[in-house]
C-alpha cells in the first residue's frame, strides 16, 4: 500500500476512535488551548468567589461557564459509544439531557461550592495534531489541591474541552466504560442506562441539597 494511503486511513481510523469526524476536527494550537482553559478557569474562579451571588446564582453561573466550555453533545455520544445507534431518538435525546447535567453537576462540586478556590495554569503538551491536553491545579480551603488536565480540541472551529482527566483518570472513558457496563447487564436496553442516570443525578442533588 502507499504510504500516503496508509497515513490517511490512519488519520481517519484515529478520528473513528476519538469521536470526531473530518468537518469537526482541526488542528489544536498549544497557545490557543491554553489560553482557552486559563480564560474558563478564572471565569469559574471568579463566579464562586463572587460575594453578590448566592448559592442558586453561583450554581447556575458556575454551569454556564461549563456548557460553554465543554463540547458536551460529542462527548456525550462518544460516551455511548456503539449504542448511539441502538438508542431511538427520544432516547438519545434524554440520554444527552441527563448527560449534561450530570456532568455539570460533577465537575461543579470539584472545584466546590464555597469561596475561597484558586486556580492556576500548569504544564501543557499537544497530544496529536487535533487535540492538547492543558493542565491545572486546583485550591480550596480545608483540601488538598489536585489536579485537573483538560484536553482541547477544535470542533466547528471554536476551541472545547473533550476530556477531563483528574489525577490521572480520564473522565469520558472510565464513565464510557461504566455505561456499557449498565447496558450490557440489562441486555443491551438504552432505556436502563437512562434510569440509572436518573437515579445518579437524584444522588447528586441529595448531596448538593438540590
Amino acid at each position: 500500500m502507499r504510504p500516503d494511503l496508509l497515513s490517511r486511513r490512519l488519520v481517519l481510523a484515529s478520528l473513528v476512535v476519538f469521536g470526531a469526524t473530518p468537518a469537526r476536527a482541526q488542528q489544536m494550537d498549544i497557545n490557543r488551548a491554553t489560553t482557552f482553559v486559563d480564560r474558563a478557569g478564572q471565569d469559574l474562579v471568579n463566579a464562586i468567589n463572587d460575594p453578590r451571588l448566592n448559592q442558586t446564582q453561583r450554581r447556575d453561573k458556575v454551569a454556564s461557564i461549563l456548557r460553554a466550555a465543554i463540547d458536551i453533545e460529542g462527548t456525550g455520544r462518544f460516551i455511548l459509544g456503539r449504542y448511539v445507534r441502538q438508542a431511538s431518538p427520544a432516547e438519545l435525546q434524554d440520554y444527552l439531557k441527563l448527560f449534561d447535567e450530570i456532568i455539570i453537576r460533577n465537575l461543579s462540586s470539584r472545584f466546590g461550592e464555597y469561596r475561597g478556590v484558586k486556580f492556576s495554569l500548569g504544564r501543557s503538551q499537544q497530544r496529536t495534531e487535533e487535540d492538547a491536553l492543558v493542565s491545572t491545579l486546583i485550591e480550596r480551603p480545608n483540601n488538598p489541591t489536585f489536579t485537573l488536565d483538560w484536553r482541547v480540541a477544535e470542533i466547528n472551529g471554536q476551541p472545547r474541552v473533550v476530556d477531563v482527566i483528574a489525577e490521572g483518570t480520564s473522565l469520558r472513558l472510565t464513565t464510557r466504560s461504566e455505561y456499557s457496563a449498565v447496558i450490557q447487564r440489562n441486555n443491551g436496553k438504552v432505556a436502563s442506562l437512562l434510569d440509572a442516570m436518573r437515579g445518579q443525578i437524584a444522588q447528586l442533588a441529595s448531596r448538593e441539597g438540590g
